[in-house]
């Protein structure tokens, strides 16, 4: 019924108006008698055989929702009835910001895509906190975390700290956003010497709290080879938790929407399945030089079960969607746990 009727509907729409319209309906669903119950029934899968140790954290089952669908922490409870595993909030930053002009988000139809440059719009640390309070699901919750756009570069650091201490107590594991296209000064962030320098910085800080919270880095598909080496050289050296391989990409390669269009568009992250290869090969990559001695958190281009499959096979531990969860909907990640389970 999503892909027939639902879908096409929600696709006459301004994608982030749309955006903000589905967490409504979520939000007044989710408050009917019985709805959550109703939802919990068409979707999840409980089945010890699904459940995942990680991080030495427990997982349910292994399917993710990955950050940037429930930026501030609104709708995680809600979202955790239509069977995830774990849902990672943010890009969450110190202060709250508006993030890029509109019309930032796109959809790519044909080659079934999402190219967007929100550019971290989210209403900061204190909003995201009092949402995170109101937590009432036993779901694993991951906080993604980065940098104010206005920051200058000598405080990056500081911005990621603000939000590792502030966030402590709410989330389950911290994400370490240095990859996004959308942010100003991407170079810097993904240089191996100031990777080293913050992660080692929040693994001191990490350290100093009474329970410790699971750091993962967040890279981004168009890396080189090299740039993977350093990745890895980096997880080795700060012993930080594992990866998320990856995030959007800024190659428009292969692509069935034309020049014109993506003229139109300008540029962004692009995300879905133009990626789905790009980023299993990326896990397959790291997995291998690294001997498989880090976890992976693979994502991108997710759209079928056979594609959370063969990330799984490359070297993925747990899997995430985001751009699939909007173009096949939620029983794909029923879809997921059903075949991981007959893969067993």
């Amino acid at each position: 019924m999503y892909k027939s009727i639902i879908r096409p509907i929600f696709f006459a729409f301004d994608p982030e108006k749309i955006h903000h319209f589905t967490f409504s309906f979520i939000k007044i669903l989710s408050k009917l008698p019985f709805a959550s119950s109703v939802i919990k029934g068409m979707y999840q899968i409980n089945d010890p055989r699904l459940e995942r140790e990680v991080f030495g954290l427990k997982f349910k089952n292994p399917v993710g929702l990955a950050a940037g669908f429930d930026k501030e922490a609104k709708l995680y409870n809600e979202l955790g009835n239509f069977g995830f595993g774990f849902i990672e909030i943010g890009t969450i930053t110190p202060k709250g910001q508006i993030g890029n002009p509109k019309k930032r988000l796109f959809r790519l139809k044909e080659d079934q895509g999402i190219i967007n440059r929100m550019g971290f719009n989210n209403k900061g640390l204190e909003s995201a906190i009092e949402n995170l309070k109101k937590r009432n699901t036993d779901l694993i919750i991951g906080g993604n975390i980065g940098k104010n756009t206005l920051t200058k570069p000598e405080d990056y650091t500081a911005d990621y700290e603000a939000c590792f201490k502030a966030l402590h107590p709410y989330v389950d594991y911290f994400v370490v956003n240095v990859s996004c296209p959308n942010v100003g000064s991407h170079a810097k962030l993904q240089d191996k010497g100031y990777l080293l320098e913050l992660l080692g910085g929040l693994k001191e800080l990490n350290n100093k709290e009474t329970i410790q919270k699971p750091i993962v880095l967040k890279i981004a598909p168009d890396l080189n080879n090299q740039q993977l080496d350093e990745i890895v050289e980096v997880v080795e050296e700060t012993n930080i938790d594992g990866v998320i391989a990856s995030n959007t990409s800024v190659n428009r390669e292969g692509l069935k929407a034309t020049k014109e269009q993506l003229e139109a568009i300008g540029n962004g992250g692009l995300s879905g399945k133009p990626i789905t290869e790009r980023s299993t090969r990326v896990i397959k990559y790291l997995a291998d030089k690294s001997n498989r001695s880090f976890p992976i958190i693979g994502v991108g281009g997710i759209h079928s079960a056979q594609d959370a499959i063969d990330k799984i096979k490359a070297g993925a531990t747990l899997v995430q969607v985001y751009t699939g969860f909007i173009y096949e909907g939620p029983k794909l990640i029923k879809d997921i746990n059903k075949e991981i389970l007959k893969s067993l």
